[in-house]
């Protein structure tokens, strides 16, 4: 069942500790099925070198496993409600990147400080939230991905735009139509994480770019009248 997108989510997973995103076995990656609504994700706890294609486990939406012999990651839970929430998205990565989640043991936004951000997020990275005593004894997973729903109702976000999270005391997530797209974005994260910090360190002061610069570097990548790149051989 879903050979070609299980060995996609395998090839996706190998990527995180290829772009120094994870250490051990603290990361995961999953893609939606667009056909069935299927998802396939990472098994929880199994090493990246020890992993095949095979080892992916399908779930539907509810959670079920589908197929597969082992349990699916912990973080099942979030990729999930996020998935029912944002049908436009198709691949989501977790990890705890170290820049990236310097900002949100901080609790703090990563500012849209320059073009490399603006290159691949229309907006500042959003810290979600804290949760509650309640919500972390309670569905614990689950609430990780409604207090990050809620972050993106709340200020308005386009998922598409700003295709990534930092989890309050915790760590990063990021998304986008396939999962290669979502380890892109997350090594994406884990890079412009690193370059805010630097330019703070440089001039605390320092205010966030222009609208007029973060639209130009963002909209010439992702705008209808994109024209970065090459178009597609006809």
């Amino acid at each position: 069942m879903l050979t070609a997108l299980k060995e996609a989510v395998l090839q996706a997973n190998l990527e995180l500790p290829r772009q120094g995103l994870v250490k051990y076995t603290w990361g995961n990656v999953s893609a939606r099925d667009e056909e069935t609504g299927f998802v396939v994700i990472k098994p929880s706890g199994i090493p990246y070198e020890a992993m095949r294609a095979e080892d992916m486990v399908v779930c539907d939406l509810s959670g079920k496993v589908v197929e597969g012999r082992w349990r699916p990651s912990s973080d099942t839970p979030t990729h999930l409600i996020l998935y029912k929430t944002f049908p436009e998205i198709g691949g989501i990565v977790h990890t705890h990147s170290p820049e990236a989640t310097a900002w949100a043991q901080a609790g703090m936004d990563i500012p849209l400080y320059g073009t490399t951000h603006a290159d691949h997020f229309a907006g500042p990275v959003p810290c979600a939230r804290p949760l509650t005593d309640e919500e972390i004894a309670g569905e614990y997973e689950l609430n990780t991905g409604l207090v990050m729903i809620q972050t993106i109702r709340e200020r308005g976000i386009n998922v598409l735009h700003v295709p990534a999270m930092l989890c309050f005391s915790h760590g990063a997530f990021a998304w986008g139509r396939d999962s290669a797209q979502a380890v892109t974005n997350a090594g994406v994260l884990e890079e412009v994480a690193k370059i805010a910090l630097k330019t703070r360190l440089i001039h605390p002061g320092v205010q966030p770019a222009a609208d007029a610069i973060r639209d130009k570097h963002f909209l010439r990548k992702h705008g209808v009248n994109a024209y970065y790149g090459q178009e597609a051989a006809k």
